[in-house]
Order: C-alpha cells, then sequence, then structure tokens
C-alpha cells in the first residue's frame, strides 16, 4: 500500500508508477521473488523493497529516479547468476525484478529470420516456441537460465562452432541507459554501444529487448551419458582428440564433460552431454566416446527444446563457482582432475557426502570459436587471441547451507589457482576467463586485452557519464574497477 512505502520510493508514484509494482519485504510477492533465484548464494540477500516494472516506460521512471537520489540497485533478469549481490542487493538498496516486462515475449519477423526476447525469458520457453517452428537460436545449453545474464555475458552455447558465441548472434539491443533514455543498440545504430554489449555485461544500462537471428533446428542428438571414474584417463584423452576434431571437423558437434562427486551415485562419475545440432546421428567424432563402457545413458535423437530440460543444474543450493582457460593438453586435464578428487576428500571431512555436489567441467575452445565471432561482426571478449586449440575450464561446489558454502569457498579458490599454476608452469595458460562463469573475486573484464577494455571504458564513459552502472549497480563486474 502507499501508506507503506518507504519514503524515498514515494515521489515514483507521484510520477505514475504503479503502487502494485513495488513490493516490500512483508508482501508474498517479495517473497515469491527471492525464493526464485536459482542460488540460495544470491537470494540470502534481502532488498528494502522489490520493484516489478511491466512496461520499459516504467522502468525509465525508475532508473531516472534511483540516479538522482543516488538510491543503489541490483538488476534480475533470470535470476541464474550464482554468486550474493550479482543480481540482488541488501537494504537500503532496491532490487529491480525484471520478469513482468511486457517485453517478455518472443515474437518472430515475418520471414523468420529473427526472434525477438524478452530479458527475463528462460531458454527453455524460448526453445519450446521456436521448436515449433523448425527453428532456434544460439542460446542457452540449460533451459532455467536467462536470457539477459547469458547474452550480456557472451553466451557460450551448442552452436558456438557453426555461429559463435550467443552474443555473436544479437543483431540488436533495446536498452534504457543511466539517464532514463531508451534506445536500441545495433550495427547502424549506435554501434559502439551494440559492440560494447557483446560481452560488456551491465556495465552501460537495463537491457529490455533482444532481437537475435535464428537458425533451423528441427531435431538434435545426443544427451547424457555417465561412465565410472575409472574411466577419467580415457575421458580425458577423449575430450583431447574431440577438441582438435571440433576446430576443423563438424561444426554441429559439441560436447560437455564433467567429473563431479554426485550424491546419487556415492561417489566422483564422468557425466557427458553430446549433441549434434544438425540431427546427425551417433557422428564419427564420438565413436571412441560411445565405446566406452556406460553407467547409464540417456543419448537419443531429440530436440533442443526437450534436451535443454535434461541438461539441469540443480536450484536451491549455495553455489561456487571458479574458472579459466588453458591450452588442449591432457596433463593440465588430467592435474584438474586430480586436485577435483583430492577436493572431494577434504569437503567429506566437514561436509556430509549427501550434502554436497562437485563438478570439475571441461568444455572445448577451439581457435574456431574466436574466429566466428570475427566473422561475425565481433566483440568485445577477445577469444580470437587465442592462437591454439583451448579448454573451457568451471570448477563448482554447490552445498545445502551457508556455513557449509563458507567452508568449502577457500578450497574451491585454491583447487582453481593450484590448476592455474601449473598450466602457467608448462606455458598452457589461455587468457579468456568466461564472466558468465566467474566468481565475483575473480576479474573476466581484464582477460579481454588492452584493446577491448578500451572500448568499453569509452562506451560506458559515453552512456553513463555520471557512472551509474559503476557505483549505484554495484552488481557484476565494472569496467571501473578494472585497473588500466
Amino acid at each position: 500500500m502507499t501508506s507503506q512505502t518507504p519514503e524515498s520510493l514515494l515521489p515514483l508514484l507521484s510520477h505514475g508508477l504503479p503502487p502494485s509494482t513495488i513490493h516490500l519485504p512483508t508482501s508474498q510477492t517479495y517473497l515469491g521473488s527471492l525464493q526464485s533465484y536459482w542460488s540460495l548464494s544470491a537470494s540470502s540477500l534481502t532488498p528494502l523493497a522489490i520493484l516489478q516494472p511491466t512496461t520499459p516506460h516504467q522502468l525509465s521512471l525508475i532508473i531516472s529516479h534511483l540516479s538522482t537520489t543516488k538510491t543503489p540497485f541490483a538488476i534480475r533478469s533470470g535470476g541464474h547468476t550464482n554468486w550474493a549481490s550479482s543480481n540482488n542487493i541488501s537494504s537500503p538498496g532496491i532490487t529491480i525484478d525484471l520478469s513482468c516486462l511486457s517485453t517478455n515475449t518472443i515474437s518472430l519477423s515475418e520471414d523468420k529470420s529473427l526472434v525477438s526476447l524478452g530479458p527475463a525469458l528462460k531458454w527453455k520457453q524460448v526453445y519450446a516456441f521456436l521448436h515449433d517452428h523448425g527453428l532456434a537460436v544460439p542460446g542457452g545449453r540449460e533451459g532455467n537460465v536467462g536470457v539477459a545474464g547469458l547474452l550480456l555475458g557472451g553466451g557460450n552455447t551448442f552452436f558456438t562452432a557453426k555461429h559463435g558465441f550467443a552474443c555473436d548472434n544479437v543483431v540488436s539491443y533495446e536498452i534504457i541507459l543511466a539517464s532514463g533514455e531508451i534506445t536500441v543498440a545495433s550495427s547502424e545504430q549506435n554501434p559502439d554501444l551494440f559492440r560494447a554489449l557483446k560481452g560488456g555485461s551491465n556495465n552501460f544500462g537495463i537491457v529490455t529487448q533482444f532481437t537475435m537471428r535464428t537458425v533451423p533446428c528441427s531435431s538434435v542428438w545426443g544427451g547424457m551419458a555417465f561412465y565410472h571414474k575409472s574411466q577419467i584417463p580415457t575421458a580425458i584423452e577423449n575430450l583431447v582428440s574431440f577438441t582438435e576434431d571440433l576446430e576443423k571437423g563438424d561444426r554441429d558437434n559439441n560436447l560437455i564433460v564433467i567429473f563431479g562427486h554426485q550424491p546419487d551415485f556415492k561417489d566422483v562419475v564422468i557425466a557427458t552431454l553430446y549433441v549434434n545440432v544438425a540431427g546427425k546421428e551417433k557422428p564419427i567424432e564420438f565413436k571412441k566416446w560411445l565405446e566406452m563402457p556406460e553407467i547409464m545413458s540417456m543419448v537419443k535423437m531429440t530436440s533442443l527444446k526437450e534436451m535443454s530440460l535434461e541438461y539441469n543444474i540443480p536450484d536451491g543450493l549455495y553455489d561456487i563457482w571458479f574458472t579459466l582457460s588453458f591450452k588442449n593438453d591432457a596433463r593440465i586435464l588430467t592435474k584438474a582432475s586430480e586436485l577435483h578428487d583430492e577436493l572431494v576428500e577434504k569437503l567429506k571431512t566437514f561436509i556430509p557426502e549427501q550434502d554436497f555436489i562437485t563438478q570439475c567441467l571441461f568444455q572445448p575452445l577451439p581457435k574456431r570459436f574466436g574466429q566466428n565471432s570475427v566473422a561475425a561482426g565481433g566483440n568485445v571478449m577477445g577469444v580470437e587471441r587465442h592462437d591454439t586449440n583451448g579448454i573451457l575450464f568451471l570448477a563448482t561446489v554447490m552445498a545445502k547451507t551457508g556455513e557449509q558454502e563458507v567452508c568449502a569457498y577457500p578450497l574451491v579458490k585454491q583447487w582453481m589457482e593450484e590448476v592455474k599454476e601449473f598450466a602457467k608452469s608448462i606455458d598452457g595458460m589461455l587468457p579468456w576467463v568466461y564472466l558468465n562463469y566467474a566468481d565475483k573475486s575473480q576479474d573476466p573484464l581484464s582477460s579481454y586485452g588492452k584493446e577491448n577494455l578500451e572500448k568499453i571504458r569509452e562506451t560506458a564513459k559515453k552512456y553513463d557519464p555520471e557512472g551509474v552502472f559503476q557505483t549505484l549497480c554495484p552488481g557484476g563486474f565494472k569496467i571501473s574497477k578494472v585497473d588500466g
């Protein structure tokens, strides 16, 4: 009710913002918004209020007001980023929840070559809609990931070997700037902002709509398969070969490999996700994988819609993520795996083994990925600087309680640092740090290279001269905090 609205927000009501968009800690809508975050690490923060604008105009009013009153705020779209303060904030800050925006629709162009998407949609919704038209977009692989976060952080996809990163397939952004102005960024209109948004995260404004190129996709081959940990040496050998093949071979293939402690299996197991987005059954590049004796397999002819539901990372846990990229070298993969096994044993000493999940996750990162970005017009991530095939590495621990998270965090960080030091010792490091996987202590923007950093810095200053998204919106990775 208006009488309960915090004094700092009352001017919004006088400017026409409906009271129904303002939710206080006593309301069910407020609690429901917090409970809908993927990670408990993010939902543990409690803002002064949660605002749920329904139109870009309302969002513009909110941004203008918060900028004028110097009120700290957070932006939440899909709510899948894992660390606290990335997409939420503590009181007296305000969280802007984009889930009720009228732009959260899916709309195909007349010729079906383009699709417009709202920021708080989940990729499973996008794939379900496009599947009925025999189409897809290069988007998230886990269906519960939100559209905006993935695209603004770059976005690795099943289609990267063929079409580049997800952001390379965005042709325009509707964005609200710190001034409240609603504008468009494309290759023709505000082209500097257009490029900077491709991996530059939330340094410039709030995107309310993305328009992407569609790709034909009616059926895909693939799915999850599980193997005993004794097969890890074979899996590492197969991953190295697959990554080399992906550089020069079938661009419709892709792969995720996870060595992880899974309570359901009561041990470390190998989990793989295979995919051929053209629907080619059992491509030759997967022959060695399919010859491995399996515990369980869900590999089949399916759809992207179904696969995005099958590959599902559990929600409702406290999550720790660290990432880096290194050369496609079996020695580094082996070291990461050995250190992961040590981590699991350490965690068992203070966390019941049914209370945690780990992931030692590898993805191919061939030179082709960066080259595809350049061919599509370029982004600011700088992956094209890689002169050798690589691996994208993600180290994660998911725990049931906040206390377990606090205890596990330094161990996961140490694991990542030891992998990094080993890779350095054999000249095996690559520069790129994937923003969407990075921990808050990491510095993904610095990994983009000096030229791209300067572009991001200049663009942020041009479109947000007062630094609203640098100071009042502290969540995410800020160009103002990068040295140089």
